[in-house]
């Protein structure tokens, strides 16, 4: 089961002065959000009732439960109205057949399809929702007052006769409700097809039913108010990617964010999930800023500390092995002999997050790759199946190997795979190739800073910033293969866009809220303030920024090369 799945126990009584001793025992990294306002709460009714006035947000958070999305969501609310904004919040109650919240490792395939959910996990995750909002006591909206009779009859008969293979591209209008419905479905059983799961016809069916209803909902609700933005995590899969289809419609702006990799840090987009945003990206916000030794020195520490994963809240190994010779030697790699190093994504990560480029998804670039390989006796390939397969906030069902081993039972004498349990860091791997070639991971983002020439046969943050050989046809991408090996690490100005780039994207991108802090449990973070006046305008310029963007549409970029970095 993944973290940010576990589902807490306990949780407040409804009644915000009912409140129980095991309440705060059990939920250690929650913010007691009535006692906090409680410092100051004559600041808090002045700002409720100032923020009558000003623009009107929507913080989308829709599945409470998620308390990792849930729990900066409302520190956001808290934020946003001490800054003159009326906030709304958005939760589902027990409404959805299907959503984000389920998964096919701790929720049964019986359990969606007979309609229990409400009995398996909603209760909880909806009281988790309130705890965390309730004492606020902003204007909160629940799904069942935004649904009526008709609509819910209506989600259920369209769910239950449009053909499956009509449902992933099934649109209301401009709304894209089958894709965002079959993504929710691919992540539920953690896999990049559904062709091997016997029933996920009508876990489809349940997945639609709910993207159907989270739409009506959420176009009922920007009927009602005058919303300005609507800020909410991810932006995809069901319901959030149907809430970021209605808002854009309906011309309400649109907030994304998400965990970021750095401690302490969270990446936020506008319009659209930061997953595509930072493909597009243009290259002007960041490649005309002063580059000192400072930040050269800075970056480059940094990404050394991704080695053992020291300075952020996501890694995949506790104790990276970075002995790689004496690994090569074990699988029969001759280190005389030119490597090309091969980084994959988890299969049905790759297919939600990154637009196809030269490939239709990773698998057929993979085996590509391995058949052309295959033909190059003079070069060694090294694939190095991403740790996430298994060590990921959600464990794939369609692991890599096997599905090259349907191939390639036996694999080509120069080509080796280091399986997604091995401890090798992938890391001291890469700087042993020659060069690498990769799909969609951000690690090209890496590999570039340290010098190494990077082949993009994907949609990676990397591609289309003058720094990586971009592929954009099958034809495009064995030509570059063709040249190699290179025998040689990228020149000097290369280098030098490679690190201003890395500098950008986990410095300036990657922007700290202070008050949330690591913590050893589940969320890896918590709310860490002792009174309301840590969350006002001027006490945390990161915080600042955010606000700031959410309610102006400025960007979110935090100027590190000016505020400096936070190591901690």
């Amino acid at each position: 089961m993944s973290w940010w799945n576990r589902l807490v126990t306990s949780v407040r009584p409804q009644k915000q002065n009912q409140r129980g001793p095991s309440t705060r025992e059990n939920l250690p990294n929650f913010p007691d959000w009535e006692s906090l306002l409680d410092t100051n709460r004559p600041l808090w009714e002045k700002a409720k009732k100032k923020a009558q006035r000003g623009p009107q947000v929507l913080m989308a958070t829709a599945v409470g439960g998620l308390s990792p999305l849930s729990l900066p969501e409302s520190l956001l609310a808290v934020a946003l109205t001490l800054r003159g904004a009326k906030v709304h919040t958005l939760l589902c109650d027990r409404i959805l057949p299907a959503c984000l919240y389920t998964l096919k490792l701790d929720t049964p395939e019986t359990v969606l399809t007979n309609y229990e959910l409400d009995g398996f996990k909603c209760q909880h995750c909806l009281k988790v929702g309130r705890y965390l909002y309730e004492p606020l006591e902003l204007t909160n909206h629940l799904f069942s007052e935004l649904l009526s009779d008709e609509e819910r009859a209506k989600a259920k008969v369209l769910a239950a006769q449009i053909p499956s293979a009509e449902i992933e591209n099934y649109q209301i209008g401009n709304w894209r409700v089958g894709e965002h419905a079959y993504a929710g479905t691919l992540r539920y059983y953690a896999s990049g097809n559904l062709s091997n799961e016997p029933d996920s016809e009508v876990i489809l069916r349940r997945y639609f039913e709910g993207a159907l209803l989270t739409a009506f909902a959420t176009n009922n609700l920007l009927q009602q108010h005058d919303f300005r933005v609507a800020c909410f995590n991810h932006g995809i899969y069901s319901p959030h990617g149907i809430i970021g289809e209605v808002c854009r419609d309906r011309h309400v702006r649109v907030v994304n964010w998400n965990v970021a990799y750095r401690k302490r840090c969270f990446i936020f987009s506008h319009e659209d999930t930061y997953h595509h945003t930072l493909l597009s990206e243009p290259v002007e916000v960041w490649e005309n800023l002063p580059w000192t030794p400072a930040m050269e020195s800075e970056i480059l520490e940094y990404l050394k500390s991704r080695w053992q994963g020291t300075r952020d809240w996501i890694w995949f190994h506790e104790q990276p092995d970075e002995e790689f010779g004496k690994i090569a030697r074990e699988i029969g790699l001759d280190l005389d002999k030119p490597i090309i190093g091969l980084l994959t994504n988890v299969m049905w990560d790759a297919q939600l997050h990154y637009r196809a480029n030269a490939f239709p998804n990773m698998l057929a670039w993979v085996l590509e790759t391995i058949a052309y390989f295959s033909q190059r006796p003079d070069l060694q390939l090294l694939i190095r199946i991403h740790p996430a397969e298994i060590r990921g906030t959600v464990p794939s069902r369609q692991p890599l190997l096997p599905e090259i081993m349907k191939v390639w039972p036996q694999l080509p004498d120069n080509i080796f795979i280091v399986p997604p349990e091995s401890p090798v860091s992938t890391y001291a791997a890469m700087v042993a190739c020659d060069s690498a070639i990769v799909y969609g991971t951000k690690t090209g983002v890496e590999l570039t800073s340290i010098g190494i020439p990077t082949i993009v046969g994907g949609e990676a943050w990397i591609r289309g910033k003058g720094i990586t050989m971009d592929a954009s046809t099958p034809q495009e991408y064995f030509q570059f293969l063709d040249r190699l090996p290179l025998r040689k690490r990228l020149d000097e100005q290369t280098l030098k866009r490679a690190r201003l780039y890395a500098y950008h994207f986990f410095f300036r991108r990657m922007m700290p809220i202070r008050p949330l802090e690591p913590f050893s449990g589940k969320p890896p973070f918590k709310i860490n303030i002792s009174n309301l006046e840590e969350l006002l305008p001027g006490a945390d310029p990161g915080l600042d920024l955010i606000c700031d963007g959410i309610l102006s549409g400025s960007a979110f970029i935090y100027p590190a090369e000016k505020l400096g970095i936070d190591k901690n």
